[in-house]
């Protein structure tokens, strides 16, 4: 069958089993040239191959502490079903990415971080243990105590390691449902830099960014900071049902839209409107789907980029030279053009996993639709980054080059190491692994 990750490209013919337990799973083990995957969220081809392991079966929770806040659950668990299950127990998700809908398996192969990484680090931060099916089909507890090395190596390890089954991590406490929203407006990569630094002790912040500003007014955005409500901050109407939030009625695009509809126009057009919107200083409490989800009330988004597809690419620099690489990649993007209206901008803290994206700096992420010239501009873009000491994210790119690849993940030598040690057949191989010399 034809599968194809978020982005929509590329598209692969796979054969695809979907086992129902743990024993089924390890009789989907075959000969090389497999990954497992969730719901696809990945944007490039991480979790394509010619044979595909879907976890999406392996949907159950084994456990949950309510008083220490633990869970135990299968791979296959969305983070969606987890917030149903854990949100009107006072618990919350340590890290999310910018979608709801992603398995914990893939949360664990890539490592995800969210709008608090600065302080809180990756999803694999809160991972007590794992069991992951090996290439010899022998199910292994992984966790810093118990085959430490190939815990860190799963983390943000994209697949490669094994099959995850299941996973224990801790939640995070809160009293309500709510975000408590600081927005605040900034001219330049000057002003936003300064901002981004001024609040670094809030739990959450990410920043919209013009990636079509020129001039002095490069790094134009919009910051976004926040943190967990409490009672007192909400509304009486609200603290009636403190963790139940009406849901809200969802748009649809229910067919790849013409490819001139995100020309250069529409996107200066909607930059503009979206800057003007807010207000510096502004201070509201907002439901946590719109702070954490936006996109996510917009069903099949991805097809808003037409017929081939989008990149979702992003880039992370250590922190002493971002602001000089970011205004460079700046400059370069709102000089090709035909910039992207989801531009987002956040800070990082130190890396987590042997293999997780984040180090201590900045991390821009860019959605570019695709077209024939976009591909060698993007070449450009890795070589920009490269020379600034930063690196791509796995779980987004669908192109790099194995040079830069290379050059830019230190602890590759470390990791296909371990690779060649617990899986010498490369049984697990995904079109990224191989594209990529892993």
């Amino acid at each position: 069958m034809k599968v194809t990750n978020w982005g929509r490209f590329p598209v692969v013919h796979a054969d695809v089993v979907s086992p129902l337990s743990r024993e089924d799973a390890v009789a989907a083990i075959g000969s090389a040239g497999q990954i497992a995957r969730g719901l696809g969220r990945s944007y490039g081809d991480a979790s394509l191959a010619p044979r595909i392991v879907s976890s999406l079966r392996l949907d159950h929770f084994l456990d949950f502490d309510r008083e220490k806040g633990t869970i135990r659950c299968e791979a296959g668990v969305s983070f969606d079903s987890l917030l149903k299950l854990i949100l009107p127990e006072g618990w919350f998700l340590p890290v999310t990415p910018g979608t709801k809908y992603i398995t914990v398996g893939g949360a664990i192969a890539a490592d995800v971080h969210g709008k608090n990484h600065h302080k809180e680090g990756s999803f694999g931060r809160f991972v007590h243990e794992l069991k992951l099916l090996d290439a010899q089909g022998k199910l292994l507890t992984c966790s810093l105590t118990e085959n430490p090395e190939l815990f860190a190596a799963t983390l943000g390890g994209m697949g490669l390691t094994g099959i995850i089954t299941e996973a224990t991590f801790r939640l995070k406490k809160v009293e309500t449902a709510w975000i408590s929203q600081h927005t605040y407006k900034a001219h330049n990569l000057d002003q936003i830099f300064r901002l981004f630094e001024e609040h670094r002790q809030d739990t959450y912040t990410m920043a919209w960014i013009d990636c079509l500003a020129t001039g002095s007014d490069v790094g134009k955005s919009v910051l976004f900071t926040g943190k967990h409500s409490t009672m007192d901050e909400l509304s009486p109407s609200a603290r009636q049902q403190p963790m139940q939030i009406k849901e809200k009625f969802k748009l649809n695009i229910p067919f790849p839209l013409p490819h001139f509809v995100l020309n250069n126009y529409a996107v200066k057009a909607f930059n503009a409107l979206y800057f003007a919107r807010h207000r510096h200083g502004h201070k509201q409490v907002v439901p946590y789907e719109p702070f954490f989800y936006p996109l996510d009330g917009i069903l099949n988004w991805n097809r808003m980029y037409g017929s081939r597809g989008f990149i979702q690419y992003q880039c992370v620099l250590p922190l002493e030279k971002s602001y000089d690489g970011l205004s460079e990649i700046l400059q370069m993007v709102a000089g090709r053009g035909g910039g992207s209206f989801l531009a987002v901008l956040k800070l990082f803290g130190p890396q987590d996993g042997l293999m997780s994206f984040p180090m201590s700096g900045y991390t821009l992420a860019l959605d570019f639709p695709l077209e024939d010239s976009l591909l060698p501009f993007l070449d450009k873009l890795d070589e920009k980054v490269a020379a600034f000491g930063g690196r791509i994210y796995l779980a987004k790119d669908a192109r790099m080059s194995r040079e830069i690849f290379e050059a830019t993940y230190p602890n590759l030598p470390q990791f296909r190491e371990l690779l060649s040690k617990f899986d010498p057949e490369k049984k697990f191989r995904s079109r990224q692994s191989a594209r990529l010399g892993i």
